[in-house]
């Protein structure tokens, strides 16, 4: 929340590309601390899956927002799965990423934007 915030002020509440940043990299993060206790990185992968789908479940969301989440999160595992726990690298992809965000709607095909952050609303 505190590198959300620092970087996009409280943009990254709403449902735009800075709101992307952050879940990719809440995911990220979790992963990275995670393979501290667990060195596997499969297992660390499934567990910060399971744990953030459990954030999810537990608060509402309209169905869109709720894909646009679970899409963010999915990138942010996959980076850690490619760029191990080389944090700066990260943070540069993420941030480029966020200006490359990509607006969806509820025909979006999300298969073919597996390597790309969405969002639902321009800020």
């Amino acid at each position: 929340m505190f590198l959300s915030t620092e970087l996009y002020g409280r943009k990254h509440y709403q449902n735009g590309p800075e709101n992307a940043f952050r879940h990719a990299l809440w995911n990220y993060l979790i992963a990275k601390r995670c393979l501290s206790w667990r060195n596997n990185p499969s297992k660390v992968l499934r567990w910060t899956k399971h744990i953030t789908d459990w954030h999810e479940d537990a608060f509402s969301n309209s169905t869109l927002a709720r894909k646009m989440d679970e899409h963010n999160n999915s990138v942010g595992r996959q980076l850690f799965k490619t760029h191990g726990e080389d944090q700066e690298k990260v943070m540069h992809i993420l941030k480029r990423m966020t200006s490359e965000s990509i607006q969806i709607t509820m025909e979006t095909d999300f298969n073919r934007l597996k390597q790309q952050f969405v969002h639902i609303k321009t800020t």
